[in-house]
């Protein structure tokens, strides 16, 4: 970095610091699952995990891609909550003896109830129908999971139907299933919550609870999916939401593999309780808001607005001393669109470095006159910085 940029580094340099010491490292719970974590979904940190990047059978976890799909198609307008499916024959018959919600074939259910069947009743007849419905075929809607999967970078995660009974072509991983989890409340909150929350449904006379019970324990959980098959054992990954100051704070559980419903009931909610009670999430900066202006060469104007495009915040303990250093890049040269990487921010947190975040530009730089861009070019050279 020139002197000249360093300086401008130096004197953006912002440190923020609490009152209260920063308290020793936070001890990481033990459970007898197979698999966890934790992720504050707020900052996009993990604050604990067991093996989170062991291939696990995901079970009905699977759903959950589903359900994006389908709120995919819904955002899109290629189906309506009200768009009328015919049962098929293939939903009817899916696997005897495996949750469903009682679809009979020939008949039509709406978009909005075979969402209720996938994600309360943990329906696999609703799985194969809203893929019929959305895709006109299980194996073309399966291959936009897994579409959306490489999208999402899912990088371990691959399925093979959109219900997920056992199959070797069907696993994932808890970071995955974590990353998905925090797609699906950042993209779809107001239909996530509409139908993870719901405690009970009732289909066709037959009314069956949601198989998550955290949602009768805590007050704060707002979904999202149970899992569960003999190979598996018992899932859940489980969000809740919680007030931390001015700032709705969310978490997501990821437990997979635990020896019954109940344990993973009382794993989830000990992982949850665990992230809320010690840690704390801090706005570093405001979406849209300037953190720095850089300068800019060969520019209509001589510097940038630089910040972020949305909240940014971090996750620390509490009393934690937060440190944030502006990295603007060097040179910067004109044409800079908005929304291009322009710099870097680092956050350290009681003197350690804890992340580092690209910073971009919050408007467009158009390049300058041919005299503008010559003359910059000039004194770029003269500074040793190129042209």
């Amino acid at each position: 970095m020139s002197k000249m940029v360093a300086a401008l580094a130096c004197a953006l340099c912002i440190a923020a610091a609490h009152a209260q010491p920063s308290p020793a490292a936070v001890p990481v719970p033990g459970l007898p699952a197979r698999a966890w974590l934790l992720l504050d979904a707020t900052s996009g940190q993990v604050l604990g995990a067991h093996d989170p990047d062991k291939r696990i059978e995901p079970a009905s976890l699977t759903k959950m891609m589903t359900a994006y799909v389908v709120f995919q198609a819904l955002r899109d307008h290629a189906v309506g909550r009200d768009t009328r499916v015919t049962v098929s024959t293939r939903a009817w018959k899916v696997a005897p003896g495996s949750s469903r919600m009682f679809l009979e074939p020939g008949k039509q259910a709406t978009i909005d109830e075979l969402l209720y069947g996938l994600l309360v009743q943990s329906g696999n007849d609703a799985a194969i129908a809203l893929a019929e419905g959305v895709a006109g075929s299980v194996e073309a809607f399966v291959e936009r999971m897994n579409q959306e999967a490489g999208e999402l970078g899912l990088a371990s995660t691959h399925f093979s139907n959109p219900h997920g009974l056992p199959d070797p072509q069907t696993y994932s991983t808890a970071r995955d299933l974590s990353v998905l989890a925090a797609r699906i409340v950042r993209d779809f909150p107001d239909l996530a919550g509409t139908y993870d929350a719901t405690r009970q449904y009732t289909y066709n006379g037959i009314t069956q609870p949601n198989r998550n019970r955290l949602l009768w324990l805590d007050a704060s959980v707002d979904g999202m999916k149970t899992g569960h098959t003999e190979s598996a054992g018992y899932s859940l990954v489980a969000t809740a939401r919680r007030a931390s100051g001015s700032i709705q704070r969310r978490l997501i559980s990821v437990v997979v593999g635990t020896a019954s419903d109940r344990n993973r009931t009382r794993q989830s909610r000990e992982l949850l309780e665990w992230g809320f009670r010690n840690f704390e999430t801090v706005r570093l900066y405001a979406g849209g808001d300037a953190v720095g202006s850089p300068r800019v060469w060969k520019g209509a104007r001589s510097a940038v607005p630089m910040g972020f495009q949305r909240d940014t915040y971090i996750t620390v303990r509490p009393g934690a001393r937060i440190e944030r250093i502006l990295h603007p890049a060097s040179p910067l040269i004109a044409p800079l669109a908005a929304g291009q990487r322009v710099g870097e921010l680092e956050v350290r947190v009681d003197g350690e470095p804890a992340r580092r975040l690209p910073l971009v530009a919050l408007q467009p730089v158009p390049a300058a006159s041919w005299f503008g861009r010559a003359w910059d070019g000039l004194r770029l050279w003269l500074h040793g910085l190129g042209a």
